[in-house]
C-alpha cells in the first residue's frame, strides 16, 4: 500500500491493505473501491455481488478489477493482509459471515459498512460463538440519495468520518490496518463504543429518516394535499431530501436498531405533544425557548461540520495572520462589547425574576459559549443580533438540569464563574473546555467551593473537567483570596448567593468589579468596603437593562498601536473605563503615551469613556505592582509598547500571567526575542530592553512567532508590525475570534496591513 503506507509510516507495523474484497458492489462498496485505486492503496480489488449484470457494470465502470457472483469462489486467494469489506443490508450481514466461517484464510481482516453496530455484532456471535479478533465493525458516515453501483464515486469518503467500533479482543494490527485503509481515502476516522454509536446514529440518523419518510408519505396519501408536491419550496425539498434514500436499506436499520429508534421516537414525540401544546395555548415563551434553542443547536452543528469535527465541539481550525511592517492607524472605531460584562449579563439575567434587554453583548466565543450553557439549561435566550440579547429569567432556582456536559470552549471566564453557580444548583453537572482550557488550573475555585460545602471534583492537577454534585447545602465564608482574581472572587460571591449567612471575599489588590456593579444591577444588596465584599444569601434579582460598553481590553491593541506609529490618532468609542480595568490607560500613560479622556459619562453604573490616542514617542519604566491586577489581561500588548520605548520596562508582580490561556509572559519573551528584543522572563513578570529612538524606525525584524493558540498574543504581535523591518507570520490565531471577533477587519479599516490566511 504505497500512498497509505508511506502518508501513516504504518509499513513497519504490517497494516498494508493487499487485496481488498468488496461484497456488495453499490454506493458504499463501490466507492471504497474507487477511492482506494484512486490513492493506489491496494494491489487488487475484487468485487461480489449476486447479480452477474452487476458485475460486468462494476468492472467495465473501472470500479473493480474483477468481480464475482460467489464469495467462495475468491476466499482459497485471499491472504495475510487482504480485507474483505461486507457492503450489504444490514440484515444480510449474518448470511455472508456464515459463507466466511469455515473459509476465510488466516490473516485476513474483515470490517463492514452496516448502520448498526449491536445487530453486526450479534451476527457475528451467532456464526462463530463469538466477535472474531480480525472482525472491525465499521461505519462511513457518508452516502447519497442515489445507490447502485454506477453512483460510486472516489471522493466519496473525503473528509467524511468514519466510525469504527472495534472490542476488546479485536486485534490491534486489524484495527490498524481498517485505519489506515479508510484514511487513505481522504476520510476520519474515529472510534466509538458499539452501544453508543447505535444510540448516537438513532437519534442523529435514523430519527431524521424515520421523520422524512412518514411526513412524505402521509402527504403523499393525502387527496386535500394534493398541490403539496408542486408548489413546495426549497426548505421542504431540502427538509424531505433523505425519504429519497433506499428503502430495503432503511428497512433493515429499523429493524435492527429498534430498541435505540423506539427510544427516540418515544422522545421526539413527547417533545413534539409539548410544542403542539404550546402552539394551541399560543404560549409564546415556550415556542421561543424550542426555536431559539434549536437554532443555537443547528448553527453550533454548522460549525461543526464546517471543521470536520464529530467529537470535538468549536474545535479551532488553523489560521495564520501576516501583518505587513510599517503604517500608521487613524479612524473613529468602536471595538466589541466587554467580554466580562457580557458573560456576567447572561448569567445573571438568566437568573433573574423578568426579562433583561442587553445591548452591546460580545459576540464572540466565550461569551457565546456562556450563552449557550445558559441555553442548555433552559433560558429561553434571543439572539444575539447585532449586539442585542433578550433573556427570559427563571429566577434563582429556575435552571433546569443540562442534557450532558456543559462545553465551554477556550472559555476560563465561563468555567470557573459558573462553578460558583452550579454549586448552588440542585443537579449534577459537569463542565469542559477545548485542550487549552483543559490545561488551566481549577482548583482556585473549587477549593473555596469545597469550603462552603459545595462537593466538586476536578482532573489531575486540578484541571478540568469539573464536575459538580448538585443539592449540597452551601455554607458562608470568609474568604481571603491568596492572589488577586476577579475570576475567583466572583466564584464565590456567586456560590454566595446560594449559601447561608454571608458571604465575603477579599482580595490582597483591586480586581475588576463588574460581578459586584451588575448584581446591585439586578437589586441584589452587595456590600462593598475597600478589599472586602459581601453577599447575603436567599435574596432575588430583577430584570434590567445592560448597556454593555466597548471593551477596554480589546480597545488596548489600538491604544498601543496608535502609540508606537508616528502619525497615528485615533478616538476609541464608548469604551468602559471601569477604576479596576484601567491599568493600561495608567501604564500607557506613565510611559508617555498621548491618552485623553473625553465624552466620560456613566452607563448603567459602569463609567464609559471616548478614548482619543496620538503618536508619542514612549520611555521604559518599573510598572507599579498596584497598576498589575487592574491590567492583567492587557500586558501582551503593553510588551509590544514596550518594546518600542526608550530604556528598559520592568514588571513584576505578575505570575497569574502564566497561568492564562498560554503563559504568556513565556510565550510573549519567545516570541520578542525571535524579533529582534531583550526581553527576559521572571517568575512573576519580565524585563524588556525597549529599541526606543525615532519613531520612523523599525523596532522589530521580521519573522514567524507563535501565538500558542492565545488570542491577545496573536494580536500584540499584529501590532507589532507597525514598527517591524520585514513581514510577522503569526501562528494559530483563530481563537482571536473569542474576544474581538472582528479584529482584523476592523485593523485593516484603521491603516494595518493584515492578511488572514
Amino acid at each position: 500500500m504505497a500512498v497509505a503506507g508511506e502518508r501513516n509510516g504504518q509499513e513497519a507495523f504490517g497494516v498494508d491493505v493487499g487485496r481488498l474484497v468488496v461484497v456488495g458492489i453499490g454506493l458504499i462498496g463501490g466507492s471504497l473501491a474507487l477511492g482506494l485505486k484512486a490513492a493506489s492503496g491496494c494491489r487488487e480489488v475484487i468485487g461480489v455481488a449476486r447479480r452477474a449484470q452487476t458485475c460486468e457494470q462494476a468492472v467495465a465502470l473501472g470500479v473493480v478489477d474483477r468481480a464475482v457472483t460467489d464469495l467462495g469462489e475468491i476466499l482459497p486467494e485471499l491472504e495475510v493482509g487482504d480485507v474483505i469489506f461486507v457492503a450489504v443490508p444490514t440484515l444480510a450481514v449474518e448470511a455472508v459471515f456464515t459463507q466466511l466461517k469455515d473459509s476465510l484464510p488466516a490473516g485476513v481482516t474483515v470490517t463492514d459498512g452496516a448502520s448498526v453496530k449491536g445487530s453486526v455484532v450479534a451476527a457475528a456471535k451467532n456464526v462463530w460463538g463469538q466477535v472474531p479478533d480480525f472482525l472491525v465493525p465499521g461505519h462511513p458516515i457518508a452516502g447519497s440519495e442515489q445507490s447502485g453501483v454506477t453512483a460510486a464515486r472516489d471522493d466519496l469518503y473525503i473528509a467524511h468520518r468514519i466510525i469504527l467500533t472495534p472490542l476488546e479482543n479485536t486485534a490491534a494490527v486489524h484495527v490498524q490496518r481498517i485505519h489506515t485503509m479508510w484514511e487513505a481515502v481522504g476520510a476520519e476516522v474515529l472510534t466509538m463504543p458499539v452501544v453508543e454509536h447505535d444510540d448516537v446514529l438513532a437519534a442523529t440518523s435514523h430519527l431524521p429518516h424515520v421523520i422524512a419518510f412518514g411526513l412524505v408519505d402521509t402527504l403523499a396519501h393525502d387527496a386535500e394535499n394534493e398541490n403539496i408536491f408542486r408548489y413546495a419550496a426549497g426548505g421542504f425539498r431540502d427538509f424531505t431530501r433523505i425519504a429519497s434514500s433506499d428503502p430495503v436499506m432503511w428497512r433493515d436499520i429499523m429493524l435492527a436498531n429498534r430498541d435505540a429508534i423506539l427510544k427516540a421516537i418515544d422522545l421526539y414525540t413527547s417533545n413534539l405533544e409539548s410544542l403542539r401544546s404550546a402552539i394551541a395555548s399560543g404560549d409564546s415563551e415556550h415556542l421561543m425557548g424550542v426555536f431559539t434553542r434549536a437554532k443555537a443547536a443547528r448553527d453550533h452543528f454548522t460549525k461543526m461540520l464546517a471543521k470536520k469535527a464529530y467529537t470535538e465541539i468549536m474545535e479551532a481550525k488553523e489560521v495564520t495572520f501576516v501583518a505587513r511592517p510599517g503604517g500608521a492607524v487613524n479612524g473613529d472605531l468602536r471595538v466589541p462589547g466587554d467580554k466580562s460584562m457580557s458573560h456576567r449579563s447572561i448569567m445573571l439575567g438568566s437568573l433573574a425574576e423578568g426579562v433583561t434587554e442587553v445591548e452591546g453583548f460580545l459576540e464572540g466565543e466565550d461569551a457565546l459559549a456562556t450563552l449557550q450553557a445558559f441555553r442548555d439549561m433552559g433560558v429561553v435566550i434571543e439572539g444575539p443580533v447585532n449586539g442585542r440579547v433578550t433573556i427570559h429569567g427563571v429566577g434563582m432556582h429556575g435552571l433546569q438540569a443540562p442534557p450532558g456536559p456543559l462545553y465551554v470552549g477556550n472559555s476560563g471566564t465561563s468555567m470557573r464563574l459558573l462553578a460558583g453557580l452550579l454549586a448552588g444548583q440542585a443537579f449534577d453537572s459537569v463542565l469542559t473546555g477545548d485542550e487549552s482550557l483543559s490545561k488551566r488550573p481549577m482548583n482556585r475555585v473549587a477549593n473555596p467551593l469545597r469550603e462552603m460545602g459545595a462537593a466538586v471534583e476536578t482532573a489531575e492537577d486540578g484541571r478540568p473537567p469539573v464536575k459538580i454534585n448538585g443539592g449540597q447545602s452551601l455554607r458562608a465564608i470568609d474568604y481571603t483570596l491568596p492572589m488577586a482574581s476577579a475570576q475567583v472572587k466572583s466564584c464565590v460571591l456567586l456560590a454566595g448567593l446560594y449559601a447561608e449567612g454571608d458571604t465575603r471575599t477579599t482580595e490582597p489588590a483591586p480586581t475588576r468589579d463588574h460581578t459586584e456593579r451588575m448584581l446591585a444591577g439586578f437589586g441584589y444588596d452587595v456590600n462593598r468596603d475597600g478589599p472586602r465584599a459581601s453577599v447575603r444569601g436567599g435574596g432575588k434579582l430583577t430584570a434590567c437593562h445592560i448597556d454593555v460598553p466597548a471593551d477596554i481590553s480589546s480597545a488596548t491593541f489600538f491604544m498601543v498601536a496608535a502609540s508606537i506609529a508616528p502619525g497615528s490618532d485615533v478616538l476609541l468609542r464608548h469604551v468602559g473605563i471601569n477604576p479596576t480595568r484601567d491599568g493600561a490607560i495608567n501604564i500607557l500613560r506613565a510611559m508617555g503615551a498621548d491618552i485623553t479622556l473625553e465624552n466620560r459619562r456613566e452607563v448603567g453604573g459602569e463609567p464609559v469613556a471616548d478614548i482619543r490616542v496620538r503618536y508619542a514617542p514612549l520611555k521604559g519604566i518599573q510598572i507599579p505592582e498596584d497598576q498589575v491586577p487592574l491590567a492583567i489581561d492587557e500586558f501582551p500588548a503593553i510588551f509590544v509598547a514596550a518594546s518600542c520605548a526608550e530604556g528598559e520596562t520592568v514588571l513584576t508582580g505578575a505570575e497569574e500571567l502564566r497561568v492564562k490561556e498560554s503563559d504568556r509572559i513565556q510565550a510573549m519573551a519567545d516570541g520578542l526575542k525571535i524579533l529582534g528584543i531583550n526581553a527576559e522572563p521572571t517568575p512573576d513578570g519580565i524585563v524588556i530592553q525597549g529599541k526606543g529612538g525615532n519613531g520612523e524606525v523599525a523596532v522589530f525584524g521580521g519573522g514567524e512567532v507563535d501565538s500558542l493558540g492565545d488570542h491577545r498574543i496573536a494580536m500584540s504581535f499584529a501590532v507589532a508590525a507597525l514598527r517591524a523591518s520585514a513581514d510577522i507570520r503569526i501562528l494559530h490565531c483563530a481563537n482571536v475570534a473569542t474576544s474581538f471577533p472582528n479584529f482584523a477587519e476592523l485593523a485593516q479599516g484603521a491603516g494595518m496591513d493584515l492578511e488572514v490566511r
